[in-house]
């Protein structure tokens, strides 16, 4: 499937930028960078859990439960390998950001050396504070305090994100077309004529009632005809069966 070079070409940049960043933003003063003042920034964070620092269960339930999504997704990218291409497309970058955070929490651990296999932690860096300051005194619950929306993501997150947003984009189109298609096989298959129709035998059942060929008989041979020899009178015997003539 050619699509899946785009899953590969998210991989690849994705692993590349986190390498680079754990390898170079790990030790202080270069764990933030600014790079648009306050609003955007790279910012080196590692996150055990699910998005935004979510944890549910133990440190290896959430890796157990990417893989069994990202298998989910491959299977399905392949029972509609003929469908629309950019619905199949945004699938495409959500396998591509799935395995991305998949290998991070895989391998890291062991690689960077601060734990076990399955037990590594996805590396996040590229910081946006959306929103900071006091919740309106309006809102139930959290009126008056103090928020900061600064969500930290990688490469993966995007391509996952942009896959979601495209197949809600897309997956009218997707279904439409798998409509189509299936009406047009209905219709190839209506206006081919069923041999089976009004007793009509099936070339199978026309073989089956052919009659067998019918053998010749072997030539009968006729005997060699037996000649009598003269008497000594000069007269010709009579023939067998033929009646003497009184004397």
């Amino acid at each position: 499937m050619r699509l899946l070079w785009i899953a590969a070409g998210v991989l690849v940049i994705d692993q590349a930028t986190k390498v680079a960043v754990r390898l170079n933003m790990a030790l202080p003063p270069y764990r933030s960078i600014p790079l648009l003042g306050d609003w955007l920034k790279l910012t080196f964070t590692e996150n055990p859990g699910m998005a935004f620092g979510i944890t549910i269960g133990p440190l290896g339930m959430v890796t157990g439960f990417s893989i069994i999504a990202t298998m989910l997704i491959i299977v399905y990218m392949y029972r509609v390998r003929k469908g629309y291409t950019p619905y199949r497309a945004s699938l495409a970058f959500i396998l591509g950001g799935a395995i991305g955070n998949i290998i991070d929490r895989l391998f890291y651990g062991m690689i960077f050396g601060y734990g076990e296999f399955f037990k590594g932690r996805v590396v996040d860096f590229i910081h946006i504070n959306i929103w900071s300051g006091f919740v309106p005194d309006g809102v139930p619950l959290i009126g008056g305090t103090y928020m900061a929306l600064f969500p930290i993501f990688n490469v993966a997150d995007i391509a996952i994100v942009c896959g979601v947003i495209g197949i809600l984009v897309f997956q009218k189109k997707f279904h439409l077309q798998l409509m189509e298609e299936a009406e047009a096989a209905a219709k190839t298959k209506a206006a081919t004529p069923d041999p089976t129709v009004n007793g009509a035998p099936t070339p199978e059942q026309a073989a089956s009632l052919e009659s067998p060929p019918v053998l010749a008989a072997p030539p009968v041979e006729t005997p060699p005809a037996v000649e009598t020899p003269p008497s000594p009178s000069g007269e010709t015997p009579p023939s067998m069966g033929e009646d003497k003539p009184p004397e």
